[in-house]
C-alpha cells in the first residue's frame, strides 16, 4: 500500500510542477532541460521506491502511475471542463501581427522565439507577415501567416 500512495503523491506533484511551469518548458529540451529532468527522474525514482528496490514493489509503482493517467485521460474526455487544467489549451500570441505582450510574458515566450518559428515553419521573416501565432498544448508555437492581398 505504501507504494500506491508513494505513486500517487509523485505523481500529483510532478503534474502540479509541470502544469505551473507551464508549456514552454515541455516544448524544445536544451541541455539544462535534460540534466533537470535526468535529476528529477532519480530524484522521483528513490521516492517512489524508497527502500524496496524489488520486482514486485516495482511493478506496483508502475500498475499505479499507468493507472492514475488512464484514469485522469478517461476523466478529461468525460468531463471536458476538467481538461484544460490537465493539458492546457492553445495561447494565441500573435493577432495579425501584434504581439499580445501579456500572454507572452506569462509563457515565457519572446519575440525571437516567434520569429524563429515564422521563418522555420513559414519562410517568414517579420512579425507583420503573421496573421496568428498559437501556442500550442505541446509547447510547440503554430504560426498562420498573413494572405497575400
Amino acid at each position: 500500500m505504501d507504494a500506491v500512495l508513494r505513486a500517487s503523491a509523485i505523481y500529483l506533484v510532478l503534474l502540479l510542477i509541470f502544469r505551473i511551469t507551464g508549456k514552454r518548458s515541455l516544448a524544445q529540451i536544451t541541455t539544462f532541460d535534460f540534466v533537470l529532468l535526468l535529476v528529477i527522474g532519480e530524484a522521483t525514482q528513490q521516492a517512489l521506491l524508497g527502500n524496496d528496490f524489488s520486482i514486485i514493489n516495482a511493478a506496483i509503482v508502475i500498475v499505479t502511475l499507468l493507472t492514475i493517467d488512464v484514469g485522469l485521460s478517461l476523466a478529461q474526455a468525460r468531463f471536458p471542463r476538467f481538461g484544460p487544467w490537465l493539458d492546457d489549451v492553445p495561447l494565441v500570441l500573435v493577432e495579425d501581427g501584434q504581439m499580445l505582450q501579456r500572454r507572452m510574458d506569462k509563457s515565457r515566450i519572446s519575440e525571437a522565439d516567434i520569429l524563429h518559428a515564422a521563418r522555420s515553419t513559414q519562410g517568414l521573416e517579420r512579425m507583420d507577415q503573421v496573421k496568428y501565432a498559437v501556442l500550442e498544448r505541446t509547447g510547440d508555437i503554430s504560426i498562420i501567416p498573413k494572405q497575400e492581398s
